[in-house]
C-alpha cells in the first residue's frame, strides 16, 4: 500500500505542525500517533534513539507495547538500519533471520534510519501486517519524515537505564518509570 503523492505533502506539513509545537520525546511519541493513524498500513510505529551500542524506544504507536525496549545496534533489522546506515525493508519478515519478532501478525517491517549530518542518531521502525506492505514510496516518505525528526534529538532525553538495569515504562508512547512494560491502550490520544 503505497503512500500516495497527493497524500505526502500534506502528511509532512502535519508532522511539520506537530514538531513545531512539541519537542522531543513528546515530538516523536505524537509523530508516531499521526503516522500510524493517517496510513492504515503502518500496524505499529516506534522511534528507537541511539545510546551507544544500544537503541532505545523513544516513542510508539500500536495495539500494544513491544517487548524490544533496547536492541543493541549488533542485533535485528533495526540494528542493521544503524550499523549500515541505510534504510530496511522486509517484505516477509518470516524469511529474515535477523528479525526480532514482536507481534505474529507482523509479516512486514521497514526501519529507516533519522540522522543528524551524516551519523544515525536513531529511527523509525513500522510494522505491516501484510506481505510486502510497504514500497519505494514508503520509503520516500519516511525518509523526509526522519529528516524532519532529527531536530528533535537535539531536545528530551531518552530514557535511560536504572540502577538495576531496568528500563522506564513506555505509556502513551513516552517514557513513565516503572518496571513491567505492560501493553495498555494508553499509546493513543482520545478520540
Amino acid at each position: 500500500m503505497p503512500v500516495p503523492p497527493r497524500r505526502r505533502v500534506p502528511a509532512l506539513l502535519q508532522v511539520d505542525a506537530i514538531l513545531g509545537r512539541l519537542t522531543g520525546t513528546d515530538a516523536r511519541a505524537e509523530v508516531c500517533r499521526y503516522l500510524r493513524g493517517e496510513f492504515g498500513h503502518y500496524d505499529w510505529v516506534g522511534i528507537y534513539r541511539r545510546d551507544g551500542a544500544d537503541l532505545v524506544l523513544d516513542g510508539w504507536d500500536g495495539e500494544a507495547a513491544t517487548e524490544h525496549l533496547r536492541i543493541p545496534v549488533a542485533e535485528g533489522l533495526c540494528g542493521r538500519a544503524v550499523r549500515e546506515n541505510r534504510v530496511v525493508r522486509v517484505d516477509d519478515v518470516t524469511t529474515e533471520p535477523a528479525y526480532l519478532s514482536c507481534f505474529v501478525s507482523t509479516r512486514s517491517e521497514i526501519v529507516v534510519p533519522i540522522r543528524v549530518g551524516a551519523e544515525p542518531v536513531g529511527e523509525i521502525d513500522i510494522d505491516g501486517r501484510t506481505l510486502a506492505a510497504f514500497d519505494a514510496t514508503d520509503e520516500a516518505f519516511l525518509t523526509e519524515v526522519a529528516a524532519r525528526l532529527a531536530a528533535t534529538f537535539g531536545s528530551g532525553a531518552a530514557p535511560t537505564a536504572a540502577a538495576d538495569g531496568s528500563l522506564p515504562v513506555l505509556r502513551g508512547g513516552r517514557p513513565t518509570g516503572g518496571p513491567d512494560p505492560t501493553p495498555s491502550d494508553g499509546n493513543r490520544p482520545p478520540g
